[in-house]
């Protein structure tokens, strides 16, 4: 079994996240979803679990952090190309996200950010592997 990787993440309105996952390219796996959470699939090995605070409360004592103010993570989307990296981003703009600072570009290295409607920081990037390791010998 390949290893995989949930991320959990507080939302405060489960159906608005749902469509802004959905939005950005998720599909919604019904057979983990209800009322309190939704698992929404990136790819085969990585899911977004999304969980109202009540239902996320049950997993931490700790203080549920306001990602709007405070940042939590950095979580990086790997993207085929360029034109992936704006495509993705669009999407999120337009399902309700918000693009938090300018693209980064390094030539062999590009990316931009945008945060969901509860804040959390999304980074999809595309790096041309070759080019960066001759940059790095130069």
């Amino acid at each position: 079994m390949p290893k995989m990787i949930f991320v959990n993440l507080p939302v405060s309105d489960l159906g608005r996240s749902i469509r802004f996952y959905e939005a950005i390219g998720c599909e919604k796996n019904e057979q983990f979803s209800n009322e309190q959470a939704a698992m929404l699939t990136w790819s085969d090995t990585i899911s977004f679990m999304l969980l109202t605070h009540d239902f996320y409360r049950t997993f931490t004592a700790k203080q549920i952090a306001d990602a709007h103010t405070t940042s939590e993570v950095l979580l990086c989307l790997s993207r085929d190309s360029r034109a992936e990296v704006d495509a993705i981003t669009q999407a999120a703009l337009a399902a309700g996200g918000r693009e938090p600072r300018p693209a980064q570009d390094m030539s062999f290295m590009y990316g931009r950010a945008f945060e969901d409607p509860d804040g959390h920081v999304f980074e999809p990037m595309w790096m041309d592997v070759g080019a960066m390791n001759q940059a790095q010998a130069a």
